[in-house]
């Protein structure tokens, strides 16, 4: 069987601009070209692939939480720029440490409670949370 990497993942959401900027402020992706559906909803890019599909004017299934879906992961790089972006921009985040791999986890939520899952390859360099407490959600 031929099958690969996750080619996107979609998501409903009940405020498609505040959806929009947190992706844009958190992970960096920005709104892109998009079929003309008869739903509102926006494409946003990571480079040159739509890797998020928003449908807005939804409430999520199941109220605020990722419902059937527990999160949603992304590779990354640069731990320790991202949580210092992360934390420069007032996201709450949780960091771990998988056993016995050491590869490095961040999790943080979006406005309509969906976890994402950051994992950085064990051969990175860490960046410790400042003293500020970043385990609490924030909507």
């Amino acid at each position: 069987m031929g099958v690969g990497v996750i080619d996107h993942i979609t998501l409903v959401t009940g405020d498609l601009d505040r959806t929009v900027a947190f992706y844009g402020k958190a992970l960096g992706f920005r709104p892109g070209p998009r079929p003309p559906f008869k739903f509102p909803g926006a494409w946003l890019y990571s480079g040159r692939r739509a890797v998020v599909h928003l449908i807005g004017g939804g409430r999520p299934s199941n109220g605020p939480g990722s419902g059937v879906v527990d999160h949603v992961a992304f590779r990354a790089r640069n731990h320790a720029a991202v949580v210092a972006h992360l934390e420069a921009e007032g996201i709450a985040h949780t960091q771990r440490v998988v056993p016995d791999q050491g590869l490095r986890q961040v999790f943080i939520h979006d406005p309509d409670g969906v976890r994402i899952e950051l994992n950085f390859p064990a051969a990175e360099p860490a960046r410790k949370p400042t003293a500020r407490r970043h385990s609490a959600r924030r909507r």
